[in-house]
């Protein structure tokens, strides 16, 4: 069984995010589970909140999914903020979990990171990843996007929904990064006893260089790849 966990963008939905991949895994030898976390993608209503234990919860939300689901064992593919989530649930329910990998993920926010936290910053750097993304670059507003984004984007989400949503995570970022010294999860590391492969960009400018070599040092039986 394969647990994927979205990341932290209102860009679409986990099949959106996750579809190719899951697609390419097939299904004839695997059982593959993909979530929308409450207030993204499909599971709305409610909208999304980032209280300062929302990583620790989204985590429990899973592990209740699966068990409930009938699912005692299996393994996780997270991304960005799912890959947290998926760092937490390793920790919290190791004899649960089989095997993980993580892309994009980090344990704590780095003092540089929060730079990047100013509103219009980050938006602007949001956007324009988006645009990168769909190979068009030099846009500067939603409703430049391609149709099929636009499509894609303005049929779960409103640009009000996604700019909302976005200012209460940056708001979660600067209120944990001054509430606990920016940890988000560098005490369950230690925890983690699956064998764990971290993935991450060689250029990632939201995320400092140093997380894929942290995490490695501190989580037991781990590799990374840049």
């Amino acid at each position: 069984k394969i647990y994927f966990l979205n990341s932290l963008y209102v860009s679409g939905t986990a099949w959106l995010n996750f579809g190719p991949h899951i697609e390419s895994l097939g299904t004839e030898k695997l059982t593959i589970v993909a979530w929308d976390p409450p207030g993204y993608g499909k599971s709305r209503p409610p909208d999304r909140t980032f209280p300062d234990n929302f990583y620790q919860r989204d985590a429990t939300w899973t592990y209740s999914l699966m068990k409930t689901l009938g699912y005692s064992k299996f393994s996780l593919i997270g991304m960005v903020d799912g890959s947290i989530t998926a760092l937490w649930l390793a920790a919290t329910y190791p004899e649960s979990i089989h095997k993980m990998i993580v892309f994009g993920a980090r344990s704590y926010i780095h003092p540089a990171e929060v730079k990047v936290y100013e509103y219009n910053l980050f938006f602007t750097y949001f956007i324009k990843l988006l645009f990168v993304q769909c190979c068009c670059l030099g846009m500067t507003t939603i409703d430049t996007f391609p149709e099929f984004l636009r499509t894609r984007m303005m049929h779960i989400y409103d640009l009000n929904y996604i700019e909302q949503t976005t200012s209460k995570w940056l708001d979660a970022m600067r209120r944990l990064y001054n509430k606990q010294n920016g940890d988000l999860c560098n005490q369950a590391l230690p925890k983690i006893k699956c064998p764990t492969f971290i993935l991450c960009k060689s250029v990632d400018r939201l995320l400092a260089p140093d997380h894929p070599f942290y995490l490695k040092q501190n989580i037991t039986n781990s590799m990374y790849a840049i």
